[in-house]
Order: structure tokens, then sequence, then C-alpha cells
């Protein structure tokens, strides 16, 4: 497919989206299914178109002057792809498969600037949680949207139970990995412009050996902050697919107890493979039901909860999630995340550790929710989160990262991650 195709696609799979109400991940692979002849390359650009425009909605529309799926996938070719009316227009006129020509208006929009916008639109987020966010980013609330806009890198968690950073990169030295700027074990991949691929690590040997996975670098880092440590007790409360479960393991040398939990049965279902390619013999998986922790209550040394939340963090990676957003949605996160600190909190023994952990940035999830139940539960207090940080990552906290409640923030634009939110609780 050459470029004009390309556009084409993306508005479709677009505009499926919009009708549809459904996942963009699920759009794109439909659209591939019913186009075969389509390569991996065509598939990663029209990925990537589609993605890029629901990365930056609000400022493509507001300089296109429309939201429209065709609005908003050719803002993404000029203003983000470096393409001009002019050349659009050619590349049009030679291409059966190509959108309409360009109209004023559209072209127009190349060009636009959008000082005068309001704040949350240069920003990239809805209306609505301008406030919040600048409640928790502070006075570059507008700086930290437009670095939750962009591309995120692919970022590698190496297995300190089967290799080495060294013998990760040496296998993979195809896609030029390179040392993460704070996690230890953490290796990255930069995104990369237009049309670029991400490279399809899973089917290097090295993967399929256990030697890495895939995760985040701010997950990561929550991970190690966490500091389960050689020979304790810990549960994972909220263990999902075990991602954190993992580097907990590592972290713990394969030794002590990890109890991996979720309410969910279907998120627990990949974490049994996993945890036996990355070769983890202290993790014992609990499946729900009635009584599956109740031996747990009161022996743990330390508890983890990832709560379940919005995922502002996460919306270079899940755009699309960013305007479903609601403030019910909110609400019920809000809810739930309650409910599970004061269910963690049952389970620690005298002295325990609580690691509250979310991939949202919004403060109703995080330094409110701490707030709130330090008020209403006796006995917990917080950690020195500057002293933890220096304790896991043999590092000073850099600045800006820890929050005006005693937790800790990580956002794209302060760390290069992920956004994530951990606190640490200390049980008397």
């Amino acid at each position: 497919m050459r470029f004009p195709g390309r556009l084409s696609a993306a508005i479709a799979v677009l505009a499926d989206v919009e009708q549809r109400k459904r996942p963009v991940s699920e759009a794109l692979k439909a659209w591939g299914l019913n186009n075969r002849f389509a390569g991996a390359g065509d598939r990663a650009a029209i990925g990537n178109l589609v993605y890029d425009a629901l990365r930056r909605r609000a400022s493509h529309a507001a300089a296109m002057g429309s939201d429209t799926p065709r609005a908003l996938v050719l803002a993404v070719a000029m203003r983000d792809w470096g393409e001009t009316p002019e050349s659009l227009n050619q590349a049009f006129a030679s291409d059966t498969h190509a959108p309409e020509p360009l109209s004023p208006q559209e072209a127009a929009g190349a060009v636009a600037v959008l000082a005068a916008a309001p704040l949350a639109t240069q920003a990239d987020m809805p209306d609505w949680l301008a406030a919040s966010l600048e409640r928790a980013l502070g006075p570059d609330w507008v700086a930290e949207g437009q670095a939750m806009a962009g591309r995120p890198s692919l970022d590698l968690r190496v297995n300190a139970l089967k290799a080495t950073p060294e013998k990760v990169m040496k296998s993979l030295a195809r896609f030029s990995p390179q040392s993460a700027a704070i996690a230890p074990f953490g290796l990255t991949m930069p995104a990369g412009p237009r049309d670029a691929r991400t490279p399809n690590v899973t089917t290097d040997e090295g993967y399929l050996k256990g030697w890495f996975e895939v995760q985040d670098q701010g997950s990561q880092i929550v991970a190690a902050l966490a500091n389960a440590r050689e020979g304790e007790q810990v549960l994972d409360l909220c263990a999902g697919a075990g991602g954190k479960t993992l580097a907990l393991a590592a972290n713990m040398g394969n030794s002590g107890q990890i109890f991996a939990y979720d309410s969910d049965r279907s998120r627990l279902a990949p974490i049994y493979d996993r945890l036996k390619r990355n070769g983890v013999r202290n993790a014992q998986v609990r499946a729900p039901n009635d009584n599956a922790l109740d031996d747990l209550v009161g022996k743990m040394d330390r508890v983890v909860v990832d709560a379940p939340c919005t995922g502002t963090g996460t919306w270079r990676r899940r755009p699309d999630t960013k305007w479903k957003l609601t403030p019910e949605l909110l609400a019920q996160r809000q809810a739930e995340q309650a409910a599970l600190l004061v269910e963690a909190a049952r389970y620690l023994k005298p002295g325990g550790t609580l690691a509250y952990i979310t991939c949202s940035v919004l403060p109703e999830e995080n330094d409110d929710q701490i707030a709130a139940f330090l008020a209403e539960t006796p006995g917990f207090a917080s950690l020195d989160i500057a002293a933890a940080w220096r304790q896991a990552l043999i590092t000073d906290l850099p600045e800006g990262l820890a929050t005006a409640g005693g937790g800790l923030c990580l956002t794209p634009l302060r760390t290069g991650t992920d956004g994530f939110y951990i606190h640490l609780l200390r049980k008397a």
C-alpha cells in the first residue's frame, strides 16, 4: 500500500471505532482480517496513524476545525508526520485509493497555531480533568499532558533469575536496545517516527527462555520500590497477569513466598505460563473463592496493592481510554481502591509494609486515597519515599517526583515512563 491508501484505511478504522464503540485494537484487527493483502508494514503504519490521531485528538480537532476521522488523520499526516497540503494533494492525485483532495480549511490546519486554545486542548486531555491534573502535576501540567500524548518506548525488564542485561542486549542487538535511565534491570527501545514498527521481541529466543519480560520502566520502578526482600511473606493482592509478581520474585531471589491473587480469574490466566517461563519457584497462585486468603490474615510482611484505576498514566499506550473516561468511572474506581486498602491492611502483620500502586496520575486515586485511609485506619504511617528510593535504586530521589501527600508520581515528562503512583505505609 502507498501512503494515500494507508491514510484512507486509518480513516476507515477510526470511523469503525466511532460507529461500533469498540476498542481500537479490535478495530485494527478486524481491518487486517478483512484486508489480508496488507503487509506488516502497512498494518504498522495504519496503527500508528490511528493511535497518533487519538493521542492528540483535542489539539488536532482544534487545528482542523473538526474532529471527524478524516480531519484527525489528515492532521496527523501534516502536524505530526511532516507532510504538507501540497505533498498530500500531489500524492492523492495519482492514487485511486486516496482520500478526497484537501479543502482550503483542511490545508490551513497544517499551520494552525493553538496558543489561544483552552489549556486542556493544548494538553490533549478532557476538559473536566484539567483541575485534577493541575492539582496533581503543578504549573507544568500542560507540558505533562503533551508528553502523555506522545508515543511510548518499548521497555523490557531483564529477569535476574535467568539472565543479565548484557546477555539480553546481545540477544536483541538487532533492535539496538539501550539501558533504561532508572530501572537497574531495564532496557528500552525508543519509539520511532511516522510508520516505524515496534520490535517484535516476544519471538526472540531470549524471551521464550524467560530472560526478559516486556514491562514499562515505570512499572519496574514501583515494583522495586515495593522492596520485597529475600525470605519475606508477600501478598500481591491484585496480581492480574503477573507482571509485578515476576519482578517481586526476582527481587526476592526466588526465596520466601509470594501469594499471587486477583479477584478476576480471567486476569490471572496468563500468570501460570509466565511463572514457569521465568523460572519463578517462590510464587503460589491463589484463585478467587470465598476463603482463598483467610489463612494469610495478619501474617504478611508485605502486601502489594496494584489497584484498579482509570489508567491515566497509560494514555500513551491506550489513548482511546482518555476520551472514554467519565466522572462516574472515576468514582467507581475510587470506591474499589478504598475497599482494597482496607482489605490489604487485614493481611499485614505488625511492622509490615503496604505498597499502594496505581497507573494513574490523578490525585483522587492517589494522595487523596491515602489521606482518607490514614484518617480512618489507626496504626498506619507513611514511610519516607526518598529513603525507600535510595534503598531500592541506590541513587537519590530525583527532584519533583515526591507528592505533597508523601507518595511518589512518575510521568512521561519527568521520568520518560508511563504514569505511576506509589505510596508506602507501615503498620505499627
